[in-house]
């Protein structure tokens, strides 16, 4: 593949990348802004676009600016650390903006402000970290001696490599102690010789540390080894609570699939509770260790009240919550509704939701566990009454298509559409333009230094 010269950068692109044009042919490169000029190398090639990896900066953008983490460039994430955040959140508005209108057909308001994550770093209460003996090295020579290097490393994979994992020193993601108990872990791991993953051959026996947190206080951490060993598992655990007394609940999982899967596998409780608490406006949430809470605390309650105050609730209103979860958002609005139904795919996030409608004294709620086209036909309808309002919040995929005629049938008045992904939200809002018109657009940002981003649309009939 060649390599070009004296690229200039123009526009942010998707994916956090930038654009440049080189003989009328897009081209993408990751880690650089509008205004660097770079060599570039051509990593592929097609008839529409061109893909590269920046070599050389020949000029740097008076947009950038200096990234916070040593492992910037290299890690796969917080790829727009070297932007300013006033900057990242034009581009998330501008992305919005994109999707809705050249993706969708229909006709929308002018777009409010995003709404800007208070925290820039340390903003998320979930990360989880892979043990790996094969390491990525940033400085590698064919003339390196590998005989006594330890090759063990606790961080995350390298993209696009399955096998391959990025030993983190330090990351800006999770607030302290998430830092503390990856590198003591580490450290106690490779002082007492105990085997790291090799995902290649499927053996060794530190395989994951999940590490959560919660706004009130609460801090779990899950420790995932590769077979039964008593004597090494309770050495590991028993050093970690000695370590960081204040985790609320320490847990393990023996995992001998070959995939890195626990949501099927026996949780087992070592130390503590086994679950923390999160807490919105007095309504607790219970997170068990694999049920879903969104990943910034702050700005998902910020989200769940605009979702409130678009639904427009005064307490008569028969309520569904597509896609709920462990029921956030539905025990969040129950107290100014009349009813709220609740539908989610996963059973034991439903059986989650539950939990919390009873934690809260919440007895206005019900939830259903099915696939959501299955699930939600004219029989359902009839049997929880017609709903005044939707609130949807579908995974990245947005809603199949069943589910929008039958959204349509159901003839809500308003329907509050949550998305992580506006491409596929224009497309589920153009199938309902000829019954809905867009009166909101409100973008979010959930995850400073990347380029993903949330959008609130409120959907009346017409």
């Amino acid at each position: 593949m060649p390599t070009l010269e004296n690229v200039e950068m123009l526009a942010i692109a998707a994916e956090g990348k930038s654009i440049a044009k080189v003989n009328e042919k897009a081209l993408f490169v990751p880690f650089t802004v509008p205004g660097d000029v770079v060599d570039v190398k051509v990593t592929k090639s097609r008839a529409a676009f061109m893909e590269g990896k920046a070599l050389r900066f020949e000029k740097y953008s008076d947009m950038r600016i200096e990234p916070k983490c040593e492992h910037f460039g290299t890690c796969g994430g917080c790829k727009w650390q070297m932007l300013d955040y006033a900057e990242q959140l034009k581009a998330k508005q501008q992305q919005v903006q994109d999707h809705l209108q050249r993706l969708g057909d229909f006709d929308f308001p002018e777009l409010l402000p995003i709404l800007a994550s208070d925290q820039q770093y340390h903003y998320r209460n979930k990360m989880e970290f892979t043990f790996s003996n094969r390491i990525w090295l940033t400085e590698y020579s064919k003339e390196m001696d590998f005989n006594d290097r330890n090759m063990n490393g606790l961080g995350f994979h390298m993209p696009g490599m399955f096998d391959r994992i990025l030993d983190i020193e330090n990351c800006y993601l999770q607030a302290e102690p998430s830092n503390q108990i990856r590198l003591s872990v580490r450290a106690y791991a490779h002082e007492h010789e105990i085997s790291f993953y090799n995902q290649r051959e499927q053996v060794g026996y530190l395989r994951n540390l999940l590490i959560r947190s919660s706004s009130t206080g609460d801090l779990m951490v899950i420790l995932v080894v590769g077979y039964e060993d008593t004597e090494i598992l309770n050495g590991i655990l028993n050093h970690i609570a000695e370590q960081f007394p204040q985790i609320t609940s320490l847990m393990y999982v023996v995992n001998e699939k070959k995939n890195t899967i626990i949501t099927d596998l026996p949780i087992q409780l070592f130390k503590g509770l086994p679950y923390l608490m999160e807490e919105m406006e007095g309504v607790k949430f219970k997170v068990g260790p694999v049920s879903f809470y969104q990943t910034n605390s702050q700005q998902a309650y910020k989200m769940y009240r605009l979702a409130r105050e678009y639904a427009g609730l005064t307490g008569e209103e028969l309520v569904y919550d597509l896609y709920t979860g462990t029921g956030t958002i539905a025990n969040f609005v129950a107290r100014q509704a009349k009813k709220v139904v609740g539908v989610e795919y996963v059973p034991e996030a439903i059986e989650d939701a539950k939990v919390n409608s009873e934690l809260n004294q919440i007895d206005n709620t019900v939830f259903y566990a099915g696939d959501m086209a299955k699930v939600l036909d004219e029989g359902f309808i009839e049997k929880n009454g017609r709903p005044d309002v939707v609130i949807t919040d579908p995974p990245r995929a947005g809603m199949h298509e069943k589910v929008v005629k039958q959204l349509i049938k159901a003839a809500p008045k308003r329907i509050v559409y949550i998305s992580c992904n506006p491409a596929t939200q224009a497309r589920d809002i153009t199938w309902m333009k000829d019954y809905y018109k867009v009166t909101k657009v409100q973008p979010l940002d959930m995850f400073p230094q990347t380029h993903h981003v949330e959008n609130i649309v409120l959907l009346e009939r017409i």
